[in-house]
């Protein structure tokens, strides 16, 4: 998968977030959780832009993490609300936590990796130092 195509699921997801959340009931629980979830839900599109434009590896790593931590908090915001049966279209929360699960998946690799390169390059420059 090439960074146009992270970039494109990254904001269908949140298009799918938007989706769920303008359907939600008008209650406290639901106002709450589609607050929670729009932000969450919309955050990782936008930090892993600014991770394609970070100023260092250092910098791509933090803003990477960013947007792993908010995949993590729209996962479990999307299973409370699977849970407590405040969605409209059942298929639309059953895609989400699908979606959201791989995006997870993704990023910890995507992560795990930066931070192997990050070492090993500190560690190539130590040596010639």
């Amino acid at each position: 998968m090439n960074k146009f195509d992270l970039d494109e699921r990254l904001i269908d997801f949140a298009v799918l977030i938007i989706k769920i959340t303008d359907v939600m009931p008008k209650s406290r629980a639901g106002n709450h959780l589609s607050g929670q979830l729009i932000r969450s839900g919309s955050s990782p599109a936008l930090n892993y832009g600014e991770a394609q434009s970070g100023e260092s590896r250092k910098d791509f790593i933090h803003k990477m993490k960013v947007a792993l931590k908010e995949l993590r908090e729209s996962f479990a915001c999307l299973k409370i609300i699977d849970r407590a049966k405040l969605f409209k279209i059942e298929e639309d929360i059953k895609t989400a936590l699908k979606e959201n699960n791989e995006l997870i998946s993704i990023f910890v690799k995507s992560v795990e990796t930066a931070q192997k390169n990050n070492r090993l390059q500190n560690t190539e420059q130590h040596n010639f130092s």
